[in-house]
């Protein structure tokens, strides 16, 4: 099971396979098992975003648990991995930087199980483009952002 993402936009993204090594992440239609997800979007357009290992497992997340999202810093973090989580959010921001909307819509779930496609978010927030690179930054499972890009 992994983490994914998805975003709501008003016209669709480049469509992007996952390659190995590739600088750009992956998007992709909603195939039959995500269409559920589309009910939380308010726009027509809506796609799964991949990071550089084809899920959505390399954005920083953590997942929902007991009505709520425990993240405790683990000093032994492999810092690859950091170095990893913040690459894909450069990415992701960048791609999103390319829609041309003022805001974009993004949910993430944990696939399969009870992840979250077909059920309520349990957070709704409003967030800036730029607050997904800060350091402490998580996606929260289950989590609804309305992102304001400011250079619109």
């Amino acid at each position: 099971m992994c983490f994914v993402l998805y975003a709501g936009t008003t016209k669709r993204l480049p469509l992007r396979k996952w390659e190995r090594g590739s600088p750009e992440l992956p998007v992709e239609a909603l195939a039959a098992r995500d269409a559920l997800v589309k009910r939380h979007f308010s726009g027509a357009e809506v796609q799964y975003i991949g990071s550089s290992s084809g899920c959505g497992c390399d954005f920083p997340h953590v997942m929902f648990q007991g009505g709520d999202w425990p993240y405790f810093e683990d000093p032994d973090s492999d810092p690859e991995q950091v170095v990893l989580e913040r690459l894909n959010c450069q990415r992701l921001v960048s791609l999103l930087e390319k829609t041309g909307d003022s805001s974009v819509e993004l949910y993430g779930a944990w696939d399969g199980g009870n992840g979250g496609l077909d059920s309520a978010p349990e957070a709704h927030e409003t967030i800036r483009l730029e607050a997904i690179l800060e350091p402490g930054f998580r996606f929260k499972e289950r989590g609804f952002y309305t992102v304001l890009i400011s250079s619109q």
